[in-house]
């Protein structure tokens, strides 16, 4: 069959053949990473598979029709006439991969692959069927398709697409992509995976949970939750947040799940959320049926939309026997920060039969910022892997997963059960606190007084109340803020002048013609029109200024690197939506037009199509509630 696409490796690749072995096994493994409309595959081995198999496979689709020797052909890449009966090939690996669709659209049936690998002539073959519930077996000889690693010599490779009925390709973007699709998007990936040849420091997502379970259920918890973008009342990007909380409430919600079938238990699971923030989480899980509740140093805005079966404290949690939880099923730390190193501590010590789920982020020890140690492993891994020997010092059996969030901070750590018996309990917190001991003496923290003394846990000894975790520093009550928003405004306000009227006198010789968009500065050259104390105290900062110039993005707007004035006539430059509606007749103005106020020609929009307003007399205050969030919202038209 011939070529439909290729694609080249650059010159002189060295990774070939291995990295294109390597390459092909994401492809088999996880699609999803590149066909978005994937959750993933189940796969299973299928062994060897030899041709009398392969006939008996291809003859459950029906009569023969040539169908077996056309496709033996397409295997061997010869034509026909140059195959023979007698032909004996070495048995090809195999497994069989089925099928996940983010949203199910093929009913009770599924789509299922057979791929074959040729290491002897450096290919793989796709042969996908569908299969009913009564097992019969449909081949959707269409699309069948093989990817060939090709050499010309040691120095020049080429990636080959061949299909074996072009002509008769089924698409439908889901299980059966896009012929086009599979050679701009899949063989350019392909080539770049093979060529790099690395091998992720993590593992797979979602690899301690059945992928089809997770699917269904985070489709049906985002579309239960989805309203709650449009009432979020934080200054936090809503989407971001509301579907990283749904999917990391669908990964505990299918782990407890898998949890209660394998310990035969009925009640569902219950849980404190430590270090909480907002409270989603604690949201979610608890209108799903598990008892719990969440804990956070500073009460969020949006707690108060929750309702009250939403158990939601404002409390400083300092590791002590005043936060042990020995009636709790289950501890979780999602990116709670300095707490936690010290989670899996105090699960252990609130009961043997009390775990937990960990999802860190930032880099905390027990005492003090994490320090990193001489390692080749990047600072990441070597925090997780910090976190999992912390777990497996307080006895936990320790297990990594990554998560399916829009997050670089995305694996979790989940002790399931322990790794000692209840009557050694005694002996595992002798040395629990031997280690966190040890932390504090790394952690420079020698002076202080330890009260980690491997007693009072459990229903020991020392008094309730006791601190084991001296020298421990909780958050701050009061955030502080460094986003430039208490900056002083007359400081603000002198910047953004200043800045302004720099870009438009690059282009004051044209402004008669029309209304002066002014030219373009690198932040950079931005900077170099401040003093230095201005600079300094921008420094301290999170983003320094260029955060205060996209704080201010009625006058300025900022694209890679550069700063330039935002003309709101322009959809591009303004930012806004192609199906974004005019200023409403009577909006409320809150905030004054800068360029009516400072711009030579004043506002290029009226003042009844501008969303600021022209002169005080059109300034209006601000009454935008803070919305109710309650059960209502999310059963209006989905049952729960």
């Amino acid at each position: 069959m011939p070529r439909l696409f290729d694609t080249k490796f650059p010159a002189g690749c060295r990774t070939l053949p291995d990295g294109f072995w390597s390459a092909v096994d994401v492809w088999v493994k996880k699609p999803h990473v590149v066909n978005k409309r994937l959750c993933g595959v189940r796969e299973t081995d299928g062994g060897d598979v030899g041709r009398e198999d392969l006939r008996l496979l291809l003859l459950l689709d029906g009569e023969d029709d040539g169908l077996f020797e056309s496709v033996m052909s397409f295997l061997r890449g010869a034509p026909p006439a140059q195959t023979h009966e007698h032909e004996q090939d070495e048995p090809w690996a195999s497994c069989v991969r089925t099928f996940i669709p983010k949203v199910n659209c093929y009913g009770a049936m599924l789509q299922k692959e057979l791929v074959l690998k040729d290491s002897d002539r450096q290919q793989v073959t796709f042969l996908p069927f569908e299969e009913d519930s009564e097992g019969k077996v449909s081949l959707k000889r269409g699309n069948l398709y093989q990817i060939r690693l090709c050499s010309q010599s040691c120095e020049e490779w080429t990636l080959e697409l061949h299909a074996f009925a072009s002509d008769a390709w089924f698409s439908d973007g889901v299980a059966y992509p896009w012929l086009p699709w599979l050679a701009s998007d899949l063989l350019p990936k392909l080539a770049r995976w093979a060529s790099e040849c690395r091998s992720s420091e993590f593992r797979s997502t979602l690899s301690l949970l059945p992928v089809e379970k997770y699917s269904l259920v985070y489709q049906q918890l985002k579309e239960k939750y989805k309203a709650m973008v449009k009432v979020w009342p934080e200054v936090t990007d809503p989407e971001k947040f509301v579907f990283e909380d749904v999917a990391i409430a669908t990964y505990l919600l299918v782990l407890w799940a898998e949890e209660r079938a394998e310990r035969n238990l009925t009640a569902p699971q219950s849980f404190v959320d430590l270090g909480c923030g907002n409270g989603l989480l604690v949201h979610i899980l608890t209108n799903e049926g598990h008892p719990g509740r969440g804990i956070d140093v500073r009460r969020r805005r949006i707690w108060e939309t929750y309702g009250p079966q939403t158990r939601l404290e404002e409390k400083a949690i300092t590791p002590s026997d005043s936060f042990l939880f020995p009636g709790t099923d289950w501890l979780i730390g999602n990116h709670s920060d300095e707490l936690t190193p010290w989670i899996p501590v105090m699960a252990a010590r609130s009961s043997h039969s009390c775990r937990y789920f960990v999802l860190p982020c930032c880099f905390f020890d027990f005492y003090s910022k994490y320090r990193r140690r001489q390692s080749k492993k990047s600072q990441y891994r070597e925090y997780i892997d910090f976190i999992a020997e912390v777990s497996r010092a307080c006895g936990f059996d320790t297990e990594e997963d990554c998560l399916r969030i829009p997050s670089t901070k995305r694996v979790c750590l989940v002790g399931k059960s322990r790794s000692y018996e209840p009557s050694e309990e005694a002996e595992y917190e002798r040395r629990r606190a031997r280690y966190v001991q040890s932390r504090r003496t790394s952690a420079g923290a020698v002076g202080q007084r330890s009260d980690v003394d491997g007693k009072g846990h459990n229903g020991c000894a020392a008094a309730a109340g006791s601190t084991w975790a001296a020298g421990f520093q909780p958050r701050d009550r009061v955030e502080t803020v460094r986003n430039c928003a208490a900056l002083p405004r007359d400081f603000v306000d002198g910047i953004v002048l200043r800045v302004a009227t720099a870009l438009l006198g690059m282009t004051a010789e044209e402004s008669c013609r029309d209304w002066n968009k002014g030219g373009s500065l690198s932040v950079s050259d931005v900077a170099a029109l401040l003093e230095q104390e201005s600079l300094q105290l921008l420094k301290r900062e999170c983003g320094g200024l260029q955060t205060l110039l996209k704080n201010n993005h009625q006058v300025f707007r900022v694209e890679g690197g550069r700063v330039y004035i935002r003309d709101w006539r322009d959809r591009k430059s303004s930012g806004a939506e192609p199906q974004r509606k005019p200023v409403a007749p009577g909006a409320r103005k809150t905030r004054l037009c800068w360029f009516f106020s400072h711009h030579p020609q004043g506002c290029p929009l009226l003042a009844q199509s501008c969303a600021f307003a022209h002169g005080a007399d059109e300034l209006q205050p601000s009454t935008k509630p803070l919305k109710k969030i309650t059960n209502d919202v999310f059963s209006r038209d989905h049952s729960s």
